[in-house]
């Protein structure tokens, strides 16, 4: 079984895909989130914090309307245009994230006009 979750919080997917899938009522599982602000439709930020502050805002999206929050987050996968930018990146990352925090993977990867692109897995509490 699973329940896909779609937020006006988070940009529309812009494929044939979902903002985040519950599944089997344990697992949401999160499509890549890019800096774009969900109320313009346009890319938010020009520095790796600003851009990764907009990501990170629309991924809480949607863990919320998934019944979620950063603290049920298991496993992140950032992509970064740049590595360069892991510092700036981390800075604003971290402030996101609650102890203990969740496993990630970092990779450099061709974004085109995004310096950041960033997936997850959260375990949806019982009452989510």
């Amino acid at each position: 079984m699973k329940k896909a979750v779609l937020t006006d919080g988070a940009p529309r997917p812009a494929g044939p895909y979902s903002q985040g899938i519950v599944a089997t009522g344990e697992l949401l599982f999160t499509a890549g989130q890019v800096p774009i602000d969900p109320a313009t439709g346009e890319v938010n930020g020009t520095t790796i914090e600003e851009q990764t502050a907009r990501v990170l805002d629309n991924l809480g999206a949607v863990l919320a309307a998934a019944g979620c929050s950063f603290a049920d987050v298991v496993r992140v996968n950032v992509y970064l245009a740049d590595m360069a930018d892991w510092a700036g990146m981390n800075a604003t990352y971290e402030r996101y994230f609650p102890d203990p925090r969740p496993t990630r993977t970092t990779v450099g990867a061709g974004l085109g006009a995004f310096r950041i692109e960033i997936d997850l897995v959260a375990a949806v509490p019982a009452d989510g």
